[in-house]
């Protein structure tokens, strides 16, 4: 009797001691999450997100792929700004630059670390993630599992048919163009944005979470920017493959790819991915993704996504997806399949994450650069302007315009 009385007692203090850490690591998470959009320094942070929350993990390739080293650029002291001279330096200083890689022709030109940056450290996409997701979607109609990009989102997500996702077109929603409500003003507490990243702190699922979105206009006729719709994509893909989003993506993508390091996915409650922002890697293999997409999806010989995805995912083909100031718009560049669309006649596309996170690429000049970034006061008011994307544009078109060294 005495001997089952300890063995219970063991079992409770264990599962008190469970609870206990449990509880811990949820205060820890959401202070973490509150500090996020309040001008709080976030590099430290950053380099041990995985460290902090669920994640899962996609292995390095089996077969990594190394860029080869060409002509080293040197970067210029100045660029230019709506005519303004901005100082290089101090620029990158200012937006907490991590990561600056520069790849010409796919040899890498220009590499250097800043802060908590590094070769090896795995750092956050945030919503660079959209455009691996868009690539999966991509794959998976390749793979048969997708029928029509135009086909209703809820054909696939029975769940989703009394939501603002009901008879919207995947193609909508890979365009930004869902008609559901949302709000992504990351300065305000209770903002539609804000509640579903506290989800990854506080618990919960993210499914049902977009499941509760309601509709506000019709869709396809405007584009505004939200999140959840790559959450419903990442659910997607889930629900057609039978697998995780990270199980399909190391499969189909991360190692056909080479990646050099191993790719982390935040996850909820109920292990779903955080699809429109969780995914982490180092520089250089987002680097792959920009040079994938500049190859128009081919890869070592091999079509690892479909060339005819890649044109329409970099194509801004309705009057609401058109850069500039747009009416039917809510951003100031023009949008694909997960992808930010620039103005000009050369092409320029660019995932693009908060807290200056870029994989731009200007495929007129072979040029891919990876920007990886903490910019402190990020978020802090809903002014465009703050985040200082254009002026990184600026930056990169500079970049992108170098001269090789002869002979490399």
């Amino acid at each position: 009797m005495w001997k089952l009385i300890t063995v219970l007692a063991g079992i409770l203090a264990i599962a008190i001691a469970v609870q206990a850490c449990s509880l811990v690591d949820k205060g820890k998470r959401l202070n973490y999450a509150n500090s996020l959009f309040s001008g709080k320094e976030q590099y430290e942070n950053f380099a041990r997100i995985p460290d902090m929350f669920p994640v899962s993990m996609l292995e390095r390739a089996q077969d990594p792929m190394l860029f080869p080293i060409g002509g080293p650029y040197e970067l210029p002291s100045e660029f230019r700004h709506e005519g303004q001279a901005q100082s290089t330096k101090t620029f990158l200083e200012e937006t907490d630059t991590v990561a600056l890689l520069i790849l010409h022709d796919g040899r890498l030109r220009f590499e250097n670390y800043w802060l908590t940056g590094g070769e090896d450290v795995v750092w956050p996409s945030w919503s660079v993630a959209k455009s691996y997701v868009s690539a999966l979607v991509g794959i998976a109609i390749e793979d048969g599992l997708i029928e029509f990009v135009e086909d209703p989102i809820d054909q696939y997500l029975p769940e989703l048919a009394s939501s603002g996702y009901a008879d919207v077109s995947i193609k909508d929603v890979l365009q930004m163009s869902s008609g559901a409500r949302w709000n992504e003003d990351y300065s305000a507490f209770d903002s539609d944005i804000n509640r579903l990243g506290r989800i990854l702190a506080l618990g919960g699922s993210l499914d049902k979470f977009v499941a509760s979105i309601g509709p506000d206009l019709p869709s396809g006729t405007y584009n505004r920017y939200n999140s959840a719709d790559t959450q419903v994509l990442g659910q997607l893909i889930v629900a057609v493959t039978g697998q995780s989003l990270s199980d399909y993506m190391s499969k189909r993508l991360w190692q056909p790819i080479g990646a050099e390091g191993p790719g982390h996915w935040l996850l909820d409650s109920r292990d779903m991915e955080m699809a429109f922002a969780g995914f982490h890697a180092t520089a250089r293999d987002y680097a792959k993704l920009g040079e994938l997409y500049r190859n128009r999806g081919m890869w070592r010989g091999r079509q690892l996504v479909p060339e005819d995805w890649v044109s329409a995912s970099l194509k801004a083909d309705a009057a609401h997806l058109q850069p500039g100031d747009n009416p039917a718009s809510n951003n100031e560049f023009g949008y694909g399949y997960q992808w930010w669309l620039l103005d000009g006649d050369e092409g320029e596309f660019t995932a693009m994450g908060v807290y200056n996170q870029f994989v731009y690429v200007r495929p007129a000049k072979g040029v891919v650069i990876v920007k990886l970034s903490a910019k402190s006061d990020f978020g802090i008011s809903n002014d465009q302007s703050s985040y200082r994307d254009q002026e990184t544009i600026s930056l990169f078109r500079t970049l992108a315009a170098l001269e090789a060294p002869e002979g490399t």
